[in-house]
């Protein structure tokens, strides 16, 4: 166990080791005096927030190509509640490493991440048709893992693969050699990273915010993804992200993730999060955050926050019969 975060200096977690893209990330955002807290997964490091060992974690929770990412979407809501406070994005790069002297025929296994080997599967199927994919907790632990082993010659060499795909900063701090650079078969893939704090007093809207929930559906009720999805429509927010997960507790049952566009101090997206309480088994509020890209979200007429005030005030005049 980690010792308490320091009251002087913040430590954040992050998945580890160093060298990974989430260490990038996390470097967009942190203050300059943070101490690294470099973690073996993305539960352990959120786990080092809610046990009060570090301020913060930075986790990846999107990707272009693969898309969610499970351990994070889905340890977010099956524990201690945490709260997004803030999303970063990185532009993905691989290289294939080994030790040096390693050549391009001498690979015959390869380890990553599973989301870097989705990304690189057509390089390495032109390339090396033959290699087998070996699974690594992250696309830096690999490298570290090679690097360690030392010559292929040293004793406890073997570990299990000759080359991994990772950044370029990874194999440059490991000390390995870059076998082919350039192989990513997307140049434009980009990962989404989210800094994850315990939660507090919602930040003020800025405007151009996103927010980040969890919902299951009702099981027994047809129609129920349609309702769940009207909630949001009749008051104008925009979604800009939905993908389903499994539940857990049994077959066929879903929770969904979900991020739309605008905060929870607005008066459309309350709206709808009170309509999602009142017709759905679980609601789980995850953080409302500037979006990356700094675009202002679009609110329709009729959805502002001064229409839903007047709307109320309309009503308010009716009950008293002031109005008709």
């Amino acid at each position: 166990m980690t010792s308490p975060a320091s009251p002087s200096r913040p430590r954040w977690s992050f998945l580890g080791p160093v060298g990974t893209f989430t260490e990038m990330a996390l470097r967009q955002v942190a203050p300059d005096d943070v101490e690294l807290d470099p973690c073996q997964d993305v539960p352990t490091a959120l786990d080092r927030v809610r046990e009060r060992e570090a301020d913060a974690a930075v986790v990846p929770i999107e990707n272009s190509i693969e898309g969610g990412v499970n351990a994070t979407l889905d340890n977010l809501v099956s524990s201690t509640p945490l709260t997004i406070a803030a999303e970063m994005a990185v532009p993905i790069t691989f290289v294939l490493a080994g030790r040096a002297g390693t050549r391009l025929d001498d690979v015959r296994a390869i380890s990553t991440h599973p989301h870097a080997w989705a990304q690189c599967r057509g390089w390495i199927h032109r390339h090396l048709p033959e290699a087998v994919y070996v699974a690594g907790t992250s696309t830096s632990a690999p490298a570290a893992a090679l690097a360690a082993a030392g010559p292929p010659a040293a004793p406890g060499a073997d570990v299990g693969f000759q080359a991994v795909l990772c950044n370029p900063l990874a194999a440059e701090h490991y000390g390995l050699e870059v076998i082919a650079g350039g192989v990513a078969d997307n140049p434009d893939a980009v990962t989404r990273f989210v800094k994850i704090t315990r939660p507090g007093r919602v930040s003020e809207p800025t405007g151009a915010d996103k927010t980040t929930l969890m919902v299951q559906l009702p099981h027994d009720r047809a129609g129920a993804l349609l309702g769940m999805l009207e909630q949001f429509s009749a008051r104008g927010v925009n979604l800009s992200r939905i993908e389903s997960r499994p539940a857990g507790d049994s077959l066929g049952r879903y929770r969904f993730s979900i991020d739309v566009e605008g905060h929870i101090r607005e008066e459309r997206v309350q709206a709808a999060f009170i309509g999602l309480h009142r017709t759905c088994p679980q609601v789980r509020f995850l953080g409302s955050y500037p979006r990356l890209d700094a675009r202002p979200t679009t609110v329709l007429a009729g959805t502002s926050d001064k229409d839903f005030v007047v709307a109320r005030a309309w009503v308010a005049d009716v009950l008293e019969g002031r109005t008709l």
